[in-house]
Formats: structure tokens, sequence, C-alpha cells
């Protein structure tokens, strides 16, 4: 065999034939289960101030003097 024959046998076991999208499809999928449990993580903060709403309004009736606004802050 000559150093010809044995390139060219060697460049078409390396050719690789197949659909590059479905090779790469674990990486969308992956992304996707990311993505997902992070937007499930952030709905799970909806409303949360409304939960806790009863807390609020009794903090603000016990400390009612000092949540009163004093103007923009810059104490003048």
């Amino acid at each position: 065999m000559s150093l010809a024959t044995i390139l060219a046998l060697a460049a078409e076991e390396a050719e690789h034939h197949g659909n590059v999208a479905l090779e790469t499809f674990g990486y969308g999928l992956v992304a996707f289960v990311v993505f997902s449990a992070l937007g499930l993580v952030t709905l799970s903060y909806r409303n949360v101030a409304n939960r806790h709403a009863s807390k609020a309004e009794a903090y603000a009736k016990q400390h009612a003097a000092e949540l009163q606004p004093t103007g923009h802050g810059h104490g003048h």
C-alpha cells in the first residue's frame, strides 16, 4: 500500500455522516430542563409579600412614626 492509499482510507474512515441536529439534541434538552427549573423557582416567589400582609400591617402600626417619609432623604 502506498502512502496515498493509506491517507485516502484514513480520510474515508474519518468522515462522519449523520444528523448533527440529533447529535446536539442533548444540549438543548439540558438547557430546557435547567431553564424550566429556574422558571419554577421564580414562580414560587410570586405573591410572597401578600402571604405576610398581616405581619406587615402590624409592623407598620407599631413603627408608624419611624416609617413616615421625611422628604427626599437629604436631612436638611
